[in-house]
């Protein structure tokens, strides 16, 4: 059942211009499949899509079977596409986004695979990072913002 809809969300996104998960959550339902927002979420971390912006400057999520230099790559360009600032609190690191844009950044960091992140919570503009340790926060923060500084 997994794969037929991991395959359909690759006929969808192909097809339409989705760009928020809730989108991708009804047009799966208009095709049959019953879906949660949390399984739509876990299907986007698991097939690795990656959000990419239109000629109208809206932004739809891809599919790209790419290597993974150049998925690398692409999810530090779309941290630097919509970081605004981070800070440590203990053991997270808070980052502010470009309105809209933190379920993006969450995912590329989620992909950026750092084994001290825990995991990512994402509202509309603030991503809340969960780490393992109060130093791992720091260590992790300071990555961050080297690879979103390098050119």
């Amino acid at each position: 059942m997994k794969r037929n809809r991991h395959d359909k969300i690759i006929e969808i996104i192909a097809k339409n211009v989705v760009e928020t998960q809730e989108q991708l959550a009804c047009l799966l339902k208009q095709a049959g499949y019953d879906v949660t927002q949390a399984t739509v979420s876990r299907d986007i971390r698991q097939m690795k899509l990656t959000k990419q912006v239109t000629e109208d400057g809206r932004q739809k999520y891809v599919y790209t079977t790419a290597d993974s230099d150049v998925m690398q790559d692409k999810y530090v360009s779309v941290l630097k596409a919509g970081y605004l600032s981070m800070d440590t609190a203990q053991n997270l690191i808070v980052v502010r986004t470009v309105s809209g844009m933190a379920m993006a950044l969450a995912t590329a960091i989620d992909a950026l695979d750092f084994p001290q992140v825990l995991g990512c919570i994402a509202g509309d503009d603030t991503i809340m990072v969960a780490l393992k340790t109060n130093e791992d926060a720091v260590e992790v923060m300071e990555h961050m913002q080297k690879m979103i500084k390098e050119s």
